[in-house]
């Protein structure tokens, strides 16, 4: 291996297309991945790891077992495969107790880069047959006995593995950042000394090293520990800014109309849970008092937040305009299809009051008028964008209802006093608080005394009470923990592949008693990714040989708002029998005739997101069935995607799904609930109460944080990149 020893030291800020080999076209795919300059590189972490620290003798080797053998080079040839015309390099490796081939396809340069006698590291799965052992497609690495700059990265040890993109190998990945290490050296620890010590942490830097490099499991456990204490510091310190900030506002003091909020439930199709009823009564408690409400609503995906949320904006609503200035009341949901169906949701629950509905997304803008009961659609109309943003302004819409784009566009409100977020968890703490703090979502007349609307946040993420108040810890909690009465469970099965035409001839029963079903798919469009179903595809199956006497249609998050709404409207009103979507339904969508849902692909899902979507059925007086698809029959696969058929309880999902990942998989986990956090995850229970109590010594030490430099710019650094832009 090439020495790089004459290569000037790159620092923190060199762009990677200025370290040697990368290249610009490599630059380019890194950039994709948001690597731009070597720190980029640094903090890019891997999400698992391949365990190749026991070194193999050729004797030892297992077939079907991945395994590391370093052996001498005894033969190397390409040969030309005449059936499949494709290149065939075929090597024989030796060590002292054997022999071991390897095979690679279309790579004949790999004959010009190893030589006769050369000692390889291999690391790959075994084969083995009556001609002996092989590996297919192996990595591989020279060894070059007594250079230290030609350690084997590829193949032995804990070998890293990244989150990747096309034209971009494991290798290159690697490759940059072991040529990215020496710039550690740059790196600021800026947590202080003390805390460090106090809490057995080790140092920044040799954490960033042993993440991507590790020496052993127990110290990328430890590096682990450094890196997630870090994020949950800086979400702590964050917090105690905004509890500072919120002790000097004040909120208007919205009073309790019983008569109006018990005939409201009273008149609902259906009734409530005691942990609903609980969760609204601290919710209009809380928008008593004078001090700005910031309470976060959790419930298990199809408990019923929406309409806790719904008695608390009515609430809200009716308090201003019957005893004084009319109040507005504002929802902010992830995605528009969920705003659209949260508008279509409050107009129904709405129906009979005086109150004028605003629909505000980056596609759409609709004003429903009073709604009288009789004809819902008629009242609503088409706003452009300057006249929208003036009824809000001036106070003639009572309740916004919209995506981001409420914080993107120049909105302001005339008497805002109620916000809601929706599935809060998909927009980071950062957004909430721009929500509520003047930029973007302000009401112009309150400002000037410092006034603050009272807060709503929902989630669906599974986390423990406990947990959301040492997480949140600026925010007050309710959970409601049980599910409507009369909701039957979705019965969920693993299905084989020659199960197929019996799932089918299932569904069209169910189709024919007029239900409907969900396909979800992991991908849009076909692609590189050999075996994965996407949403085109199994359309034009289903649509043109399956259910071909069937109106089906698809969905997915390229579409044009337009185009996905008017698809969800006649999904809604059963216009449509199967609708073949990608995950864009994950959240929010509620079509109570839709019972039964195939996921293709499903171990491509963690579990979280598989009961995610699970929620978008079973929401009916109907029994809905769940069927998972999955063409990964290893042991591992089907016992994880088997616990979802069992388990039905959304946080013991995520724990599951965190174990069925193991030591190998500890970066990278995604559906914790928490965007802004890439190591930590929801059941790092002790740290972050260390992170607590160790930000909150700080703020009574000094508020400003100015007794330490280095802290206080990270803070800032965070808040500025963590900003919703």
């Amino acid at each position: 291996m090439k020495n790089y020893k004459h290569i000037p030291m790159a620092d923190l800020d060199t762009p990677i297309r200025n370290i040697n080999r990368v290249g610009k076209a490599t630059a380019n795919k890194f950039e994709k991945l948001g690597i731009k300059t070597v720190k980029d590189m640094l903090f890019y972490f891997p999400f698992r790891y391949d365990d190749f620290s026991k070194n193999f003798t050729i004797n030892e080797l297992k077939a079907g077992v991945r395994s590391n053998v370093i052996a001498r080079l005894i033969l190397i040839q390409n040969r030309r495969a005449r059936k499949r015309r494709m290149n065939v390099t075929e090597a024989l490796f030796e060590d002292d107790t054997g022999e071991l081939k390897a095979i690679w396809f279309n790579q004949p340069f790999i004959a010009k880069n190893l030589r006769i006698g050369d000692l390889i590291s291999l690391s790959g799965k075994i084969s083995a047959d009556f001609s002996g052992k092989s590996m297919i497609s192996p990595v591989y690495e020279k060894i070059i006995a007594g250079s230290s700059e030609a350690k084997a990265i590829h193949t032995q040890g804990l070998v890293p593995t990244y989150s990747a993109t096309k034209g971009l190998t494991q290798k290159q990945i690697r490759f940059l950042a072991s040529r990215s290490m020496p710039a550690l050296s740059q790196l600021a620890d800026w947590i202080p000394e003390s805390i460090i010590s106090e809490n057995g942490l080790i140092g920044l830097r040799q954490a960033i090293k042993e993440v991507h490099f590790p020496s052993g499991w127990q110290q990328l456990k430890q590096a682990r520990e450094r890196l997630a204490f870090n994020e949950l510091f800086l979400v702590q310190l964050r917090s105690q800014q905004y509890k500072k900030e919120a002790t000097a506002k004040i909120a208007p003091r919205i009073g309790f109309k019983g008569q109006l909020v018990k005939e409201f439930v009273r008149n609902l199709p259906f009734e409530l849970t005691i942990a609903q009823r609980k969760s609204a009564w601290q919710i209009l408690k809380d928008m008593e008092s004078p001090k700005p409400m910031s309470r976060l609503l959790i419930g298990d995906v199809g408990s019923g937040k929406t309409v806790v949320a719904a008695i608390a904006i009515l609430n809200a609503l009716a308090a201003g305009n019957l005893e004084g200035p009319a109040s507005q009341a504002v929802l902010m949901a992830p995605t528009e299809i969920l705003a659209r169906q949260h508008f279509n949701t409050f107009l129904d629950l709405f129906k009979g009051f005086p109150f004028r509905i605003g629909l505000f997304t980056g596609g759409e803008r609709i004003i429903a008028g009073a709604i009288d009961g009789q004809n819902k659609q008629a009242s609503e109309q088409k706003a452009t964008k300057k006249t929208f943003l003036a009824s809000i302004a001036g106070g003639s819409l009572d309740f916004i209802i919209g995506t981001h784009a409420l914080i993107q566009e120049n909105v302001l409100f005339r008497r805002l006093v109620l916000a809601v977020i929706d599935e809060q968890h998909r927009f980071g703490v950062e957004q909430r608080h721009r929500l509520t703090a003047g930029s973007g979502l302000s009401s112009s007349r309150e400002k000037q005394n410092d006034s603050s609307p009272h807060l709503l946040s929902m989630s669906a993420t599974p986390i423990p009470r406990t947990l959301a108040l040492a997480y949140f810890s600026d925010l007050d909690v309710s959970v409601i923990n049980e599910m409507p009465k009369g909701r039957k469970t979705v019965i969920t099965r693993l299905a084989l592949e020659e199960k197929r035409d019996a799932a089918y001839k299932f569904i069209r029963e169910r189709l024919a008693e007029g239900r409907q079903a969900y396909v979800i798919c992991p991908l849009i469009d076909e692609s590189d990714k050999v075996g994965l179903k996407s949403v085109l595809a199994e359309y034009d199956k289903l649509h043109n040989r399956v259910f071909s006497d069937m109106n089906i249609a698809y969905l997915h998050g390229k579409m044009k708002s337009a185009e996905k709404d008017r698809i969800m409207r006649e999904f809604a009103d059963n216009k449509i029998n199967i609708l073949v979507s990608t995950s864009v339904i994950e959240v929010g969508i509620d079509v109570p005739n839709a019972t039964m849902m195939v996921i293709e692909g499903a171990d491509r899902f963690g579990l979280a997101q598989l009961h995610q979507f699970r929620g978008r059925i079973g929401r009916g007086q109907h029994q809905s069935y769940c069927v998972l698809f999955s063409d990964n029959r290893s042991d591992k696969t089907q016992m994880r995607l088997k616990v979802l058929t069992e388990q039905h309880s959304g946080f013991e999902l995520a724990k599951l799904d965190l174990k069925f990942r193991g030591p190998g998989e500890i970066f990278g986990i995604e559906q914790t609930g928490f965007p802004e956090l890439k190591v930590a995850t929801l059941f790092d229970h002790f740290l972050l109460q260390k992170a607590k109590q160790e930000a909150e010594n700080l703020f009574t030490i000094d508020r400003s944080l100015s007794s330490w430099p280095e802290l206080q710019q990270k803070l800032l650094e965070y808040l500025k990149e963590a900003h919703f832009e």
